[in-house]
C-alpha cells in the first residue's frame, strides 16, 4: 500500500520536530501523488536538494541528492521545478549539522 504525499510529509515533519530539527512546507503539492523534494538548508549560505528514487531492479526506494550549491541557486532551481510541476511538494529542513533524517528507517 502506498502512502499519500500529504501523509508522508506530515509524518516526516513530525519526525524532524521530534529530533528538534526545524522543517516546513515551502510548496504544497498534490495531496495524493505529488512528487516531494527536500531542501536541506545548512544556514551557511549553502543548500542541498534530495528527491526520492525508486530502483526497479531491487524494488527499493531511496533518497538521493539531486543538487548542491549556494542557497540562491538551489532556490532558483526549485522555483523552476515548481513552475514546471505544480503538484510538486517542497519541504525545507534547516540544520547547521546537515541532518535531514531521510536515511532513517521507515521513510
Amino acid at each position: 500500500m502506498r502512502l499519500t504525499a500529504d501523509f508522508w510529509v506530515a509524518a516526516y515533519i513530525a519526525r524532524l520536530r521530534g529530533a528538534d530539527i526545524p522543517a516546513f512546507v515551502v510548496a504544497h503539492g498534490d495531496d495524493t501523488a505529488g512528487m516531494i523534494m527536500v531542501k536541506l538548508n545548512t544556514l551557511d549560505g549553502h543548500a542541498r536538494v534530495f528527491h526520492r528514487m525508486h530502483d526497479l531492479m531491487s524494488d527499493e526506494t531511496r533518497w538521493e541528492e539531486m543538487r548542491a550549491g549556494p542557497e540562491a541557486e538551489i532556490d532558483a532551481f526549485l522555483r523552476r521545478q515548481r513552475d514546471f510541476d505544480r503538484d510538486l511538494w517542497i519541504i525545507e529542513v534547516e540544520d547547521r549539522a546537515g541532518r535531514h533524517m531521510l536515511d532513517s528507517g521507515g521513510l
